[in-house]
């Protein structure tokens, strides 16, 4: 599972990226014009507060795969590269200029950061409604000439598909069953993917979040969540060599936590995933999963034997734990859990699996 970080020329996209995974991207890289990749550990409270309980010998963060798409200028659209890139992401981080800055030329000739959202909204159902259009031509064609239920069908749902697209909505907000699903699997499809928009705001804007209110009622109907961030406070705080340094920080300019944590949870939510644990004396870990999964997947997720053998899964709920402080009071509280193969893994669940092979 990964997820891209696009955006217009002088962004802060290239910043945010490397604040997120700790990789300086060179020259070379960035000449290439072709994604970048590294991963981001996903910040979570309750592994620290896990780490801070069971103080393992080993702890193991959980990441997600990070890719930073060249930049999007007016060629790379007219030539399509930069949707050949979009197209192989699971969801889209698109990063937006909110702050002003005289030194920093924008391609548009002024900050607008509603303005450039709806631009590369609508370049990217476009680009979906180019595609179905070409499609139905060819399938349309071939219907002509060979009845076909299947591809009666696949006419029918793109015809749906492309009403939606020219309400310029995105593909994203219909409901499609699982045949459906199956149809356009392999179809280059970029506004079905979910999509995170934030905001690089200047440092004093921080604190100032009503046009990210604006911005958040305008795309949450889109299926789009919304943030804001200042992309250079974070590079600041990423070079402070303490916790308390960045506490103390932190605290100078009112922030409680740092928007790049925050920007990996929506990562998260963004992917459909939810993070599990697993802790002992001598490691905690966070694993991620995919929303809904049932336990012997979540874990595959650990080792394939134990997907493969499962035998049940004991389980903990992180809220419990937390109230009860141990492992042996939240047993005599009854709330120690034993499940089988047909439970659902939830957020925050501490596993611990029993398997044989």
């Amino acid at each position: 599972m990964k997820i891209g970080i696009i955006g217009l020329p002088q962004t802060g996209k290239k910043t945010l990226f490397e604040v997120l995974t700790g990789y300086t991207c060179s020259d070379k890289d960035l000449a290439s014009n072709k994604p970048i990749k590294s991963v981001a550990e996903i910040y979570d409270a309750r592994f620290d507060a896990l780490v801070g309980i069971y103080r393992p010998k080993k702890s193991v963060r959980a990441r997600i795969d990070f890719e930073l798409l060249p930049k999007i200028e007016q060629d790379t659209i007219a030539k399509g590269e930069i949707f050949k890139d979009i197209i192989n992401l699971d969801a889209i981080c698109h990063v937006v200029r909110a702050f002003h800055d005289d030194a920093i030329y924008h391609i548009k000739g002024s900050v607008d950061a509603a303005r450039d959202i709806e631009t590369i909204n609508a370049e990217l159902v476009l680009h979906d409604l180019v595609f179905i259009e070409k499609r139905l031509e060819r399938l349309e064609n071939t219907l002509r000439k060979i009845a076909d239920k299947s591809g009666t069908r696949e006419r029918d749902l793109l015809i749906r598909l492309k009403e939606q697209l020219e309400k310029e909505m995105p593909l994203r907000l219909l409901t499609l069953d699982k045949d459906e699903k199956k149809i356009i699997s392999g179809y280059p499809f970029i506004t079905l993917k979910k999509m995170l928009i934030v905001l690089n705001v200047s440092e004093d804007k921080l604190g100032d979040t009503a046009f990210l209110g604006q911005l958040t009622n305008k795309l949450a109907p889109l299926g789009i969540d919304s943030m804001q961030v200042c992309a250079k406070v974070e590079s600041e705080i990423r070079t402070l060599e303490t916790e308390a340094e960045k506490k103390e920080f932190l605290e100078a300019l009112g922030i409680q936590e740092p928007a790049i944590n925050i920007l990996t949870g929506l990562s998260m939510k963004a992917l459909d995933l939810i993070s599990f644990f697993t802790a002992s004396g001598e490691e905690v870990r966070q694993w991620t999963v995919p929303a809904n999964s049932l336990a012997p997947e979540a874990a595959g997720t650990i080792h394939s034997d134990m997907e493969r053998g499962f035998i049940r899964a004991e389980v903990m709920k992180y809220g419990e734990f937390i109230a009860a402080g141990s492992e042996e009071k939240l047993k005599e509280a009854g709330k120690f859990y034993v499940k089988g193969k047909d439970y659902i893994v939830e957020d925050g669940d501490i596993l611990h699996i029993r398997f044989s092979v």
